[in-house]
């Protein structure tokens, strides 16, 4: 299927590695340029070569070194990209970290940190690309959110920033159709790739992994972070032209929620 994504130009936040860089690989492979942006240099180099064999040019890459939890560093992201390749028509919201444990034991400053860390990036680098995509004639964003915002089951501060994510999601849609720019999130359920939380705690306890695979996880295995980059890629896509202010769950049927 051509998913008519040529040419189109793609913001992919956190795309070092992960769901962002499978995402920012699927979206180079139909066609898009993409920009990468991370904290870390070494590893956005490598991610940027990767990106670009599968875009099948280098130019059609951009890498910016940035940290978008920063007001600062997602307007860097956004105007390279803007200088680069002339626009925006796709934003891909995938940064997020969350700490902290019960109620009584996560503080303030943990909580803070949630939303510093994975709702504002997405709510400024949104804010920061509409312009540009009017200016286009439409786009859309995606928020990597995840099955634990729509039902519980992860840690607290992380469930409550991705409901958070995917509550934004359908508040923008209702606000941007009428630019022309679709608005939905993503929810992923446990994904392994190598260096990932799941992956660290599979080295640590293969037991007990397995065992939460068996028990958790009806495939009988992890999902893998290009099922959901394809999925990405699809919904970026003029292909998905209907679909706005959705959750989509991209989880193996892990999750239990019917919303």
């Amino acid at each position: 299927m051509d998913l008519h994504l040529t040419n189109k130009v793609a913001i992919v936040t956190g795309s070092s590695r992960g769901l962002g860089l499978a995402s920012a690989r699927s979206l180079a492979r139909e066609g898009c340029c993409v920009v990468l942006c991370a904290r870390g240099e070494a590893r956005l180099r490598e991610a940027a070569i990767e990106v670009g064999a599968e875009a099948g040019d280098p130019g059609r890459v951009l890498a910016v070194a940035a940290d978008v939890t920063t007001p600062a560093g997602v307007e860097h992201v956004v105007t390279r990209a803007a200088e680069m390749f002339g626009g925006v028509d796709v934003l891909v919201n995938n940064v997020g970290l969350a700490r902290g444990g019960g109620l009584l034991d996560t503080s303030d400053a943990e909580w803070q940190a949630a939303v510093d860390q994975a709702l504002f990036p997405a709510i400024r680098a949104s804010r920061a690309v509409v312009p540009l995509m009017r200016q286009r004639g439409g786009g859309v964003i995606i928020m990597i959110a995840s099955i634990w915002g729509r039902e519980s089951g992860g840690r607290m501060t992380y469930n409550a920033v991705k409901a958070a994510e995917i509550s934004l999601g359908k508040s923008l849609a209702q606000q941007l159709a009428a630019d022309d720019i679709r608005v939905l999130s993503v929810a992923p359920g446990s994904i392994l790739f190598p260096g990932g939380s799941w992956w660290k705690r599979q080295q640590d306890d293969p037991e007990g992994i397995a065992a939460m695979i068996g028990r958790e996880l009806p495939f009988g295995r992890f999902g893998r972070a290009e099922e959901v980059g394809d999925v990405v890629a699809f919904l970026a896509s003029p292909r998905a032209s209907w679909i706005s202010g959705a959750s989509i769950p991209v989880d193996g049927c892990q999750g239990r929620s019917n919303i």
